[in-house]
């Protein structure tokens, strides 16, 4: 068997933490050995097969489509113990156009191989639209209030090479790839980000309002909590874009020590805590709020912990961290209790000789320290020849160890992810520092303008300054030499309430690309302002620059 699903058993028979849904609502709480007897009945049905669809086999891959994390948790681990993988497949919105997600739909289940898709609630209702697509489903409510006989979980049911977790990645449905988790991997990460968090089983308690198709949600905030017995309180995306301020509020009322989000979301915390009335709540209890995900925003951070710090949140309390799906979720956590640490680099050094040297005056770049590789990865950076570069060298990152996952599975058939030596290339560009992994950017987005190298993140964060620009939506977008540009140059994109006034347009474009050359010291081609929910996102929320150059290739 395998050390996941061992340890998952483990928890299932000692455990007597457990998991609290239905907050704001109706919460309420069931053990993780009460979670996983339901998992148990599941299994059984999932095993024995109903109204058509056989009976789930070893190595089976299931899709699922569901919301709520009572619903998903005993699915998730139904299939584990049936031994199958899981995928959790993208979630319509109420914006989707449903015969463009369908046919997307069927294009991921087609290049995972899925046996049938576990269907919960608020989705339930797409059941008539995966008939019609002729793909084989099953509700998780029904399984879960079936009358098989729970069935014993035989020792062999997985191997540590196993496929567990099918992640799809964040970009196009249209076009999809998923990062193949196993059993191996998925062990080795959650025992590693155990140690480097220094979680406490009997003490910690999770807070989390993630999206469980997001690995971040996926593995971080039900899987690890599920199976290490420590204790989560769980409400959906939904919840939190509702009432943000829910999520301090959970905090306060269960007395949470450990949180993660996308460094978007601390920023929309930040400015709700601002609002929010002396003494409504208390978050000391408050020991790890893990910030990842996306590229992380110093001031964005500060300014959290500023707006917390009167209802005693401590100031060390945010922890940076890199991740990916391809290493199941961590890679990097930075030290508990050392807060944000950032590192001031000479601007000119960087972007002209690729060097990241420490400097205190004149045009610095500000980076966030992600902290030293969690036990288990090695860490790497290589040059554009290969060449393992040194101290304080930017190059892209590769990684190795028993976290790093072997392969993706794309519609074109399955592609290894690491070299002949165990390395993988994630794209991400960085140095090492003391050990300290430091991230800049992703190297497909890099915009080189007069031998400079410049990372979008300098230019998105000036532009989100500029006076009626929404918070966290600006977007820098490359744009490539040729038709028409002698030189490599960029467009900046950015929402606003104001859009469709174009004399309030023509302020932002101004104000906008004032406080870019004032920051960068380079000028964009054109600033376009966008309405409100114009650019494009993952599932997750994050920024998509390539989907927003196409969205913008038109206007250039």
């Amino acid at each position: 068997m395998s050390r996941f699903l061992a340890m998952l058993l483990d928890t299932a028979v000692r455990s007597d933490r457990g998991m609290t849904t239905g907050e704001p609502g109706e919460p309420v709480r069931r053990t993780w050995p009460q979670v996983h007897a339901t998992a148990l009945r599941m299994a059984a049905a999932l095993q024995a097969g109903a109204d058509g669809v056989p009976a789930l086999r070893r190595g089976g891959a299931v899709a699922v489509l569901a919301g709520e994390p009572a619903s998903i948790g005993p699915a998730a681990q139904a299939v584990w113990l049936s031994g199958g993988s899981v995928t959790m497949l993208h979630q319509p919105t109420a914006r989707t156009d449903l015969v463009t997600w369908a046919a997307d739909t069927v294009t991921v289940l087609e290049m995972i191989g899925a046996e049938l898709v576990l269907l919960g609630a608020p989705f339930d209702a797409l059941a008539p639209v995966l008939t019609e697509r002729g793909i084989a489903f099953r509700l998780i409510d029904a399984l879960a209030d079936g009358d098989a006989a729970p069935v014993p979980v035989a020792a062999e049911i997985a191997d540590e090479d196993d496929t567990a977790l099918l992640q799809l990645t964040s970009g196009s449905t249209a076009e999809p790839k998923a990062v193949r988790i196993t059993h191996r991997n998925l062990h080795a990460n959650i025992t590693a980000m155990v140690q480097a968090a220094q979680l406490d089983i009997g003490r910690d308690v999770m807070v989390s309002w993630l999206p469980l198709f997001h690995d971040m949600g996926m593995v971080g905030f039900l899987t690890v909590p599920m199976v290490t017995g420590l204790e989560l309180v769980t409400v959906t995306p939904s919840d939190f874009l509702a009432r943000p301020l829910l999520w301090a509020q959970l905090i306060s009322k269960y007395r949470g020590t450990v949180t993660a989000a996308p460094n978007f979301a601390y920023a929309v915390l930040g400015r709700q805590l601002a609002r929010a009335e002396e003494g409504a709540l208390d978050l000391a209890s408050m020991r790890f709020a893990l910030n990842g995900a996306e590229p992380i925003d110093p001031d964005a951070v500060d300014a959290f912990t500023a707006a917390g710090a009167r209802f005693g949140l401590s100031p060390d309390s945010v922890v940076c961290a890199y991740g990916m799906a391809e290493t199941a979720l961590g890679v990097s956590f930075a030290p508990c209790d050392t807060g944000l640490q950032v590192d001031h680099i000479d601007a000119e050094q960087l972007e002209a000789n690729r060097r990241a040297v420490p400097a205190s005056y004149g045009p610095t770049r500000r980076f966030p320290k992600l902290g030293p590789p969690l036990p288990g990865i090695e860490v790497r950076v290589v040059g554009d020849d290969g060449t393992v570069l040194g101290e304080r060298q930017v190059g892209v990152f590769q990684l190795r160890g028993e976290s790093v996952t072997p392969g993706y599975l794309t519609v074109d058939g399955p592609v290894p992810a690491q070299d002949a030596d165990g390395w993988l290339d994630t794209g991400d560009e960085g140095y090492l520092a003391n050990g300290v992994v430091v991230v800049c950017g992703r190297r497909k987005d890099v915009i080189i303008m007069g031998g400079r190298n410049i990372y979008p993140t300098d230019i998105e964060r000036a532009a989100a300054e500029a006076d009626g620009v929404r918070a966290g939506n600006a977007v820098a977008v490359r744009l490539a030499a040729g038709e028409g540009r002698h030189r490599e140059s960029f467009l900046v994109a950015v929402e606003s309430r104001r859009a469709g006034d174009a004399e309030a347009e023509q302020l932002i474009r101004k104000d906008v690309t004032a406080r870019v050359v004032a920051a960068a010291g380079v000028r964009p081609a054109e600033v376009v302002v966008l309405a409100p929910g114009s650019l494009p996102k993952t599932p997750s929320g994050k920024l998509r620059r390539a989907a927003t150059g196409d969205l913008l290739a038109a206007r250039v």
